[in-house]
Order: structure tokens, then C-alpha cells, then sequence
């Protein structure tokens, strides 16, 4: 459960897409397989690759789909689709969304930089306000 001083930020339309597209990927899988002529079929190594492809695809929307930036009292934590980050604010040295940006990135002390993937530059205020809260709360935590 997050505490009263947790900020999450999830993308907005990037998730909406990710996910529609997903719901339209497998009815259409699912549509062209019951419409298909009963004298066409596939072999077991055809249905493989199809599940494959199927797969990787809804895993990689997924991804899209699971990206967030939570800010806490201990740091922020990134996670851009399957890979996570957890950068305490001691080891944050700033945040930097340049003008027609995708997305802001989180520079580290030690030069490392991780994209912010969940606050997409498309949002607009949104994504400046996003930026904002983290750049006050980098400058409470000093």
C-alpha cells in the first residue's frame, strides 16, 4: 500500500494503446482462425510460430503498458517495461525533459541516465507538472 507521500505516474495514452491494440491483436487472431476454410490448415510447427509471435507481441505491449515512476521518501522507482530502477535521492543529481522530449530522463550522480518511459512528453502540462514534482521533491530530500 503507498503512503500519502508516494506520487506514481503511469503513461496515459501509451497505455490505453498498448493495451487496445492488445484486445484487437487477439480477436483478429481469433476471428481469422474461426473464418478460415476448413480445407486450409496448419501444421503443428505453423501454430507454434504463430503463438510465438503472438506472444512476444503482447509481452512487449505489456511492457509498455506496466511502465510507472513511483517517488517516495526513500528515492524514485522506475520501471521501463521489464527492467526496474531504484535510485535513492542521496544518488539523483537531476531530472532533464528538453523541450519536444518523448520523455524525461532521471540523471544519476554518477552520470547514469534512465529514461522515465510512464511520463510521456505527449501529455503536455501533465508531463511538465510530472517532471516538477520530482524536480521539488529531489530539492526536499537535500
Amino acid at each position: 500500500m503507498s503512503s500519502p507521500d508516494t506520487v506514481t505516474w503511469r503513461p496515459g495514452g501509451a497505455r490505453v494503446v498498448a493495451y487496445a491494440v492488445a484486445v484487437a491483436l487477439v480477436a483478429v487472431t481469433v476471428v481469422i482462425g474461426y473464418a478460415l476454410p476448413d480445407d486450409i490448415t496448419f501444421s503443428v510447427s505453423e501454430l507454434i510460430t504463430l503463438g510465438l509471435v503472438l506472444g512476444a507481441t503482447l509481452a512487449l505491449l505489456h511492457g509498455v503498458g506496466r511502465s510507472r515512476v513511483r517517488a517516495d521518501g526513500a528515492g524514485v522507482h522506475v520501471v521501463n517495461g521489464y527492467r526496474s530502477h531504484d535510485v535513492g535521492w542521496s544518488r539523483v543529481e537531476g531530472f532533464s525533459m528538453n523541450r519536444g522530449a518523448p520523455w524525461p530522463t532521471l540523471v544519476t550522480t554518477d552520470d547514469d541516465r534512465i529514461m522515465l518511459f510512464a511520463i510521456q512528453g505527449s501529455d503536455g502540462p501533465v508531463a511538465r507538472a510530472a517532471v516538477d514534482e520530482l524536480v521539488r521533491r529531489l530539492d526536499a530530500s537535500r
